[in-house]
């Protein structure tokens, strides 16, 4: 599908009521997958005045990267499968279809205005950090260590040996790429930790720690939506592109690394990790150990190392999204060097 399908007519089936479309906009940056606010007209007290709606990447490189690591069927089964068996504050699902012979796909979402997006670039203040992280204890809690997940062929998995020989092999084909672009911006201990990390992928990502749970896999800034003096939830989460089934830990260290800025991320990251691990233990009787979390946030620091070299050759680049994964890629390595996360491998 494209904008030109999303019609009143289609969506009078999707809603079951007769539906005219007032006007469409694209919004958000759609490395990925492609957004659209759809402000809408009805008689029908269940339809709403407006929806979001995700669509394939009109970018052909974005288009063929969504399609090969299954972004566009994860996020539509995890609408159908797994949304409802977390506590986490998502958008309503009101429509999705994935079609696995041609890798189109759709999702009818709830629009969160006037909640707003975060910013990657800018960073976060120390009060939305400590919302964000919060809020991961309600998606890994409901299922940890939940055996049933591994019966869910479609989630991520980052210690399946095939998953792990790929992601060395795709390391060693962008890396050159990725120093071509970003090699100037990191600081000579940035790049020293980087060359450190490289012979150490595989070895990384084959020793994560069970228990394991559901993941977001990309929860970061430009994947919230905070509260605004308008209105809107506290925090909701969107771009369900890489759910995943690994170490909830993970989740947490991909966005404390590159949400907040080093200097305050420095100053509260201690305590935040205390602070999950007592609402795991609170709200959902997890047995976790606040020393053993830490090591393991410690450890995962290089899962957004990883993430900025590969996503940013992978996808088709825009102005801003050079400036995301130079912001990504310093903090996270920033990260890994303040938390000597290389003698944990």
């Amino acid at each position: 599908m494209g904008p030109e399908d999303v019609t009143g007519e289609w969506l009078s089936t999707v809603f079951g009521a007769t539906v005219d479309v007032v006007a469409q906009q694209r919004i958000g940056d759609g490395l990925v997958g492609m957004n659209l606010r759809v402000t809408l007209e009805s008689g029908h007290r269940d339809v709403p005045a407006s929806i979001v709606v995700k669509l394939p990447s009109p970018d052909p490189t974005s288009r063929a990267t969504g399609i090969a690591l299954r972004n566009y069927e994860r996020e539509t089964k995890f609408y159908d499968q797994i949304a409802s068996t977390v506590d986490m504050r998502v958008p309503r699902c009101h429509h999705s279809d994935w079609t696995e012979a041609t890798g189109d796909f759709v999702i009818v979402l709830e629009d969160l205005a006037p909640a707003e997006q975060g910013d990657q670039i800018t960073g976060c203040s120390v009060e939305m950090a400590r919302t964000a992280v919060l809020e991961l204890a309600r998606l890994h809690g409901p299922r940890w260590g939940d055996p049933t997940l591994d019966d869910i062929d479609w989630l991520a998995r980052s210690t399946d040996p095939d998953s792990t020989a790929m992601l060395v092999g795709i390391w060693s084909m962008v890396l050159p790429g990725f120093l071509a672009t970003y090699g100037h911006l990191l600081s000579d201990d940035q790049r020293a930790e980087l060359d450190r990390f490289g012979p150490l992928l595989g070895t990384w990502a084959d020793s994560r720690s069970a228990p394991f749970t559901v993941t977001h896999g990309d929860y970061r800034l430009d994947n919230l939506m905070f509260a605004t003096d308008a209105g809107g939830d506290p925090i909701t989460v969107v771009d369900w592109q890489s759910p995943g089934h690994g170490p909830g830990l993970a989740d947490v260290s991909y966005f404390l690394g590159a949400g907040p800025l080093p200097q305050d991320r420095r100053r509260i990251e201690r305590g935040l990790i205390g602070e999950y691990c007592a609402a795991l233990r609170a709200d959902y009787g997890v047995e976790i150990d606040d020393d053993w979390a830490w090591t393991e946030y410690r450890r995962e620091a290089f899962g957004g190392v990883v993430m900025a070299v590969v996503a940013s050759q992978i996808v088709g680049g825009t102005e801003r999204s050079v400036g995301m994964f130079a912001a990504m890629a310093t903090r996270h390595l920033q990260h890994a060097i303040d938390l000597d996360s290389a003698t944990l491998i």
